[in-house]
């Protein structure tokens, strides 16, 4: 595998002639998706992803292959907040369950455009101004304690605080009813909005407020752009089929914040203190050891959350 303009080339097309298909001929006839088709694709995506992985793996070397991995799992971690908001911006809408597959699709495509902007734009300036490696860790540092120390509370779904979706209101107007799964619907000969196109602007700048978070957390495990870039594009690929099959169990996962908050705590500190680790005491953090330590905060948040699972809030008694 050669890290060529020819290759980035026809990666990209392969990623899009996958999402083409998925839209056009595998889900062409909107529905909800059920439990069971959401496992399969999810363990299609993650078998295509480690398959690639693997290819990674035998065509640049054993270390390219251990960071790969890394930055798939730490933006899969990361995408399971992302899809807790989803679910809180369909119910908030009340999209129909067989319409947001169809808006999954282009927030996953509008994110690979964006997170292709923000990982070439980072790489460059790490590459050049080398001091931004301490603000990086340190940035990550202060997000996984605001992370760890924000609570867990649902965040709020307000469209009239967002600033993109005021924007669009003023340009364009927007007709409280659906038309189907249409993005915009014609009245008395007029071009309206409808929700689901606001519920898509939601959910392109959710991903923005998201990508500042898990960009830098994959840049701090390599500097290799292509590694970063082709590891986040397969962790999006099964963004959908994950929302899918975890929307109904992701309140079980209560304690998952915390293991991600972690996770982000050790990446930036390990980005802070490599420097001096290397130069004063000639060591270095294998990358098998800190795959090692992202995989057990997962396993370790999840497991705690079964074990403990959140009790149900009890409604106050009423007064004799």
């Amino acid at each position: 595998m050669e890290n060529t303009p020819l290759f980035w080339i026809l990666f990209n097309l392969f990623v899009i002639g996958l999402l083409l298909l998925d839209l056009l001929v595998l889900n062409r006839r909107a529905h909800a998706v059920k439990l069971g088709e959401a496992l399969g694709w999810s363990a299609f995506w993650i078998t295509l992803s480690l398959g690639f992985n693997y290819l990674v793996y035998r065509t640049m070397g054993h270390q390219a292959g251990l960071e790969w991995l890394t930055g798939y799992l730490i933006e899969k971690a990361l995408s399971v907040d992302n899809l807790f908001v989803f679910l809180l911006i369909f119910t908030y809408f009340k999209v129909p369950a067989e319409y947001q597959h169809r808006i999954l699709f282009w927030g996953v495509l509008g994110a690979l455009v964006l997170r292709g902007v923000f990982i070439l734009a980072g790489g460059a300036l790490l590459a050049k101004f080398h001091f931004l490696l301490y603000a990086l860790g340190g940035f990550l540092v202060y997000t996984g304690g605001r992370m760890a120390f924000g609570g867990d509370g649902d965040p709020e779904i307000d469209p009239n605080n967002n600033p993109v979706v005021r924007l669009l209101s003023r340009r364009l107007p927007i007709t409280r009813h659906l038309d189907g799964g249409r993005f915009f619907t014609k009245r008395d000969g007029l071009r309206f909005a409808t929700p689901l196109l606001v519920v898509l602007v939601m959910i392109e700048t959710t991903d923005v407020v998201f990508a500042a978070d898990s960009i830098p957390a994959i840049l701090a495990v390599s500097r290799n752009t292509f590694v970063v870039y082709t590891s986040n594009v397969f962790a999006l690929l099964g963004l959908r089929a994950l929302y899918f099959a975890l929307a109904s169990l992701m309140t079980l996962f209560h304690y998952l914040h915390y293991g991600l908050a972690l996770i982000l705590v050790f990446i930036g500190g390990k980005l802070l203190t490599e420097d001096i680790l290397r130069v004063r005491f000639n060591l270095e953090l294998p990358m098998p050891v800190s795959l090692g330590i992202v995989g057990l905060l997962l396993l370790g948040s999840v497991g705690a959350s079964l074990l403990w699972p959140k009790q149900p809030t009890e409604p106050p008694a009423s007064p004799d």
